[in-house]
C-alpha cells in the first residue's frame, strides 16, 4: 500500500469532527488506496469524550486507518502532518461581541499556527474551519510565516454548498447541474453568492432563474442566513454538512479543477480584483491538483462590486480587530 498521509484535526471530539473522522478513514478525503494516520486533537477537558471517538474509530475496522493518535499537545499533534484541518474553536455565546470571539480564538490560532511551523511536513497544508475561519487562519499564517502562504486555506465551500442546493430548489434541477456558484468574501453573514457566473445545464443561470430580485434578496440571505436557520431547528450548528464542505474543499484542491467548473475557498489575497493583499478571502478558484488558484477577468456588475465590498470592508474591520495578536511577537 501507498505511505500513509498524515492528518491532524483539531477538535476532533466535536460535531463536525465526529462526522468528519469516519469518512477520512473510509478514503473519501484521498480515495480508496491511500492509507491516512490520524492525529486527533482537544483541549484537556474534551480528552475522555476524544477517546470513545478513538474507541469507535478502532471498532470500524477501516481498512485505510494506518494509526490514530490523541493528544492534547499541539506539537506532538502536527508532528509530520501533512494536512491539518484546524476544527476546533470557541462557539459564539449569547451577549458575546465579535470582537471577544475573534480576540478568544485570535490566541488559539496564534499557538497552532506557532506549532505547526515547528513541527509539521515541509509539504503541509492548512485549512481552516473553526469560526470565524477567515480571520482565523489569518492569525495563524501570521505566526508561522515558514509556511508559505499559498498553504493556507479557510473554508468558505459550506456557503458554495448552500447556494448551489437553493438555486437547484428553485429552477427545479439537481444541484449537481449547478456550477460556478461561487462565494467570494467573508464566511459571515456578509458574503456574496456570486449567481452572475453560474450555470444551469451548462446554460447561464438567469435562464433558469428569470427572477432577478430574488436572486439579490432573499437568496442572498437564505444563504447568509442558512447556518442560523439550521440552529434555530435542531439547536445545534451545522456538523454533517461542514464536514462534508470540508471533505469536499480538500479535494476539490488535490484535484484538477474541470474546465467548465470553479470552485469557493478562501486563500490570501495577492491583490485580484483591486482586494488588498494579505487578506484571507474567498474567492473562485481553480486548482492544478497541487495548487489553487484565483479564476481571473471576471466582469463584475456594480450590485457584486458593492455586496463585495461589504463583505471585504467586514474582513479588514476584522483585520483590525485582532491586530495586536498579529503584532504580537514571534
Amino acid at each position: 500500500m501507498k505511505t500513509p498521509i498524515v492528518i491532524s484535526v483539531t477538535g476532533a471530539a466535536g460535531q463536525i469532527g465526529y462526522s468528519l473522522l469516519p469518512r477520512i478513514a473510509a478514503g473519501n478525503l484521498f480515495g480508496p488506496d491511500q492509507p491516512v494516520a490520524l492525529r486527533l486533537l482537544e483541549i484537556e477537558p474534551a480528552m475522555k469524550a476524544l477517546e470513545g471517538v478513538v474507541m469507535e474509530l478502532q471498532d470500524a475496522s477501516f481498512p485505510l486507518l494506518h494509526s490514530v493518535e490523541m493528544t492534547s499537545d499541539l506539537n506532538t499533534g502536527f508532528q509530520n502532518t501533512q494536512w491539518a484541518l484546524l476544527v476546533g474553536s470557541i462557539p459564539r455565546k449569547a451577549g458575546m461581541e465579535r470582537k471577544d470571539l475573534l480576540g478568544i480564538n485570535g490566541k488559539i490560532f496564534v499557538g497552532q499556527g506557532r506549532a505547526l511551523a515547528k513541527n509539521a511536513a515541509s509539504d503541509v497544508r492548512i485549512l481552516v474551519v473553526g469560526n470565524p475561519a477567515n480571520t482565523n487562519a489569518l492569525i495563524a499564517r501570521h505566526h508561522a510565516p515558514e509556511i508559505p502562504a499559498n498553504r493556507w486555506y479557510a473554508m468558505s465551500r459550506l456557503d458554495e454548498d448552500r447556494a448551489k442546493s437553493l438555486l437547484a430548489q428553485k429552477a427545479g434541477c439537481h444541484s449537481r447541474e449547478v456550477k460556478k456558484a461561487a462565494v467570494w468574501g467573508n464566511h459571515s453573514s456578509t458574503l456574496y453568492a456570486d449567481f452572475e457566473h453560474a450555470t444551469i445545464h451548462g446554460k447561464p443561470l438567469t435562464e433558469s432563474i428569470s427572477d432577478r430580485p430574488w436572486l439579490e434578496d432573499a437568496f442572498q440571505k437564505e444563504v447568509q442566513q442558512r447556518g442560523a436557520a439550521i440552529i434555530a431547528a435542531r439547536g445545534l450548528s451545522s456538523a454533517l454538512s461542514a464536514a462534508n464542505a470540508a471533505i469536499e474543499t480538500v479535494r476539490s484542491l488535490c484535484t484538477v479543477t474541470p474546465q467548465d467548473d470553479w470552485h469557493s475557498v478562501s486563500l490570501c489575497s495577492d491583490g485580484s480584483y483591486g482586494i488588498e493583499e494579505g487578506l484571507m478571502v474567498s474567492f473562485p478558484t481553480r486548482s492544478n491538483g497541487v495548487e489553487a488558484s484565483i479564476v481571473q477577468d471576471l466582469t463584475l456588475s456594480s450590485f457584486a462590486q458593492e455586496k463585495i465590498e461589504r463583505t471585504i470592508n467586514e474582513l479588514r474591520e476584522e483585520k483590525a480587530m485582532v491586530e495586536s495578536l498579529l503584532t504580537a511577537s514571534q
